[in-house]
């Protein structure tokens, strides 16, 4: 993906995508690319992606909850900004399957009760910081 566009937007999914497989869960658990005509109404909370590939069809992405376009429009790392902000306003809890990447954008990122996180958050913690 890089060696394609190396642009900061890219740059910034890969960087999450990396720290989703740090984190030992599966980016597809998160990230959907979609497919033109592709259903997406029984997606339960996706960050869904439509790849353009050239400057004037930029990649897109659209926050899905519960099957509903919330947002679109937007980039990878402000969906994935978005959509912990909704999950907060929404008092939803975090998908079971991205338990850790969502406690860490939780406790490192965002610095909320950062002092409470499991081992596997605080060893990437540590490792980011120090």
């Amino acid at each position: 993906m890089l060696l394609e566009d190396d642009s900061v937007d890219t740059r910034r999914e890969v960087a999450i995508r990396c720290i989703i497989v740090y984190l030992r869960e599966k980016e597809e658990d998160l990230f959907k690319e979609y497919m033109i005509g592709e259903d997406i109404t029984n997606e339960l909370m996706k960050i869904v992606i439509a790849r353009g590939g050239t400057p004037s069809y930029p990649t897109t992405a659209k926050i899905v909850i519960e099957g509903n376009k919330v947002l679109e429009g937007l980039d990878v790392a402000r969906a994935c900004a978005l959509l912990m902000g909704l999950i907060y306003a929404l008092n939803l809890s975090y998908p079971r399957l991205l338990k850790h990447t969502f406690e860490l954008f939780q406790k490192v990122f965002l610095e909320l009760d950062g002092l409470k996180a499991s081992p596997r958050v605080m060893s990437v913690k540590n490792q980011l910081l120090y």
